[in-house]
Order: structure tokens, then C-alpha cells, then sequence
């Protein structure tokens, strides 16, 4: 059932290999079967491979996400969607987030400061909350995979035993 939802909601290889300019850049390397895969494992590594990269505070996520796919052989089409669950409305409150978790781990009062529309401020500021937002992100990345890929898991799951049960019920077993 999962995977029938997601063959029809994601778009064909050939459609991706030939239509995004940036995954281009991967050539050959695309031709490999397993990332395009729709089963339980290779779903879960990419929901958390996506995930992950979604809290990482560097530009080009999508990229990331596609090398990394590309090098554990996960699905890509799912790492790279997932790395949309941070942008421009979500980015603020994740960072945000991230940066509280930071300060706490490294014992540091977060730091109130007024926020501005600059780059030579932000900049600035970057020396002062570069280390708990980037610790913050690392622990908030990572346990969201971690979370994401244990629910795909069991998603999935639950969806095949039911599956089973209603087969066995149809067949009068």
C-alpha cells in the first residue's frame, strides 16, 4: 500500500535524471537501480537522509541530499523532498530551536539579541551562536532521522501485517 501511494505520488527515474538540471551533475551514478527502490529499507535511509540534511545550516541541501543518497545507495527522490522540511517559513523557528538546544548542551545562556537584515550582522553574530546552532542542528538532525526512519519502519510494517491479515481473511483462513 506505501508503495503504491509513493509510486504514484513520486515522479519516474527517467523524468528526474532528465529534467533537473543539478542532479545531472551526478551522470552515470544515476542509473543505479537501488535509488530508486520503494522498499522499507532503502524509504527509511532516505526519509532519514532527508531529514538530516533538512537540519544541516549550509545552502545547496538538496545537493547534499542527493550526494548522500547517491553514496549509501538510498532512495533519492524521498531524501531529496524531505529536505524541504526546512525552508523559508520553517528555517527561523528550526534554527531557533536548534540554537536553544546548543546553548543548553554547551551550558551557555542563550543570548538575546535584535535581529537584523544584514549580512555584515549576521556575520557577526555567527561567531557568537555558531556553536550551539551548529551542535543544536547535529542533535536536532539526528534524532529526527532517527525518528523519521523507526516510524517509516514501523508504518510500514503495520501496513504489510494488515495487509497479510486481510489476504488470509479473504482466502478463509
Amino acid at each position: 500500500m506505501i508503495r503504491k501511494y509513493l509510486r504514484r505520488i513520486l515522479p519516474p527515474p527517467n523524468w528526474i535524471r532528465e529534467n533537473n538540471t543539478y542532479i545531472r551533475l551526478f551522470g552515470k551514478l544515476l542509473y543505479n537501480p537501488n535509488l530508486w527502490r520503494l522498499d522499507r529499507d532503502s524509504v527509511a535511509q532516505g526519509v532519514s537522509v532527508g531529514i538530516f540534511i533538512a537540519f544541516v545550516p549550509v545552502p545547496f541541501q538538496m545537493l547534499l541530499a542527493a550526494a548522500i543518497a547517491i553514496a549509501i545507495g538510498c532512495n533519492l527522490p524521498i531524501a531529496i523532498a524531505l529536505v524541504w522540511i526546512s525552508n523559508p517559513i520553517t528555517i527561523p523557528p528550526i534554527f531557533y530551536a536548534a540554537y536553544k538546544v546548543g546553548a543548553v548542551l554547551l551550558d551557555q545562556a542563550p543570548k538575546a539579541m535584535e535581529f537584523q537584515w544584514s549580512i555584515g550582522w549576521m556575520f557577526a553574530k555567527l561567531t557568537d551562536i555558531g556553536q550551539p546552532l551548529l551542535l543544536g542542528c547535529a542533535v536536532l538532525g539526528l534524532a529526527s532521522a532517527a525518528v523519521g526512519n523507526v516510524a517509516i519502519r514501523v508504518i510500514w510494517y503495520l501496513q504489510v501485517t494488515h495487509q497479510w491479515h486481510i489476504r488470509r481473511n479473504q482466502r478463509g483462513g
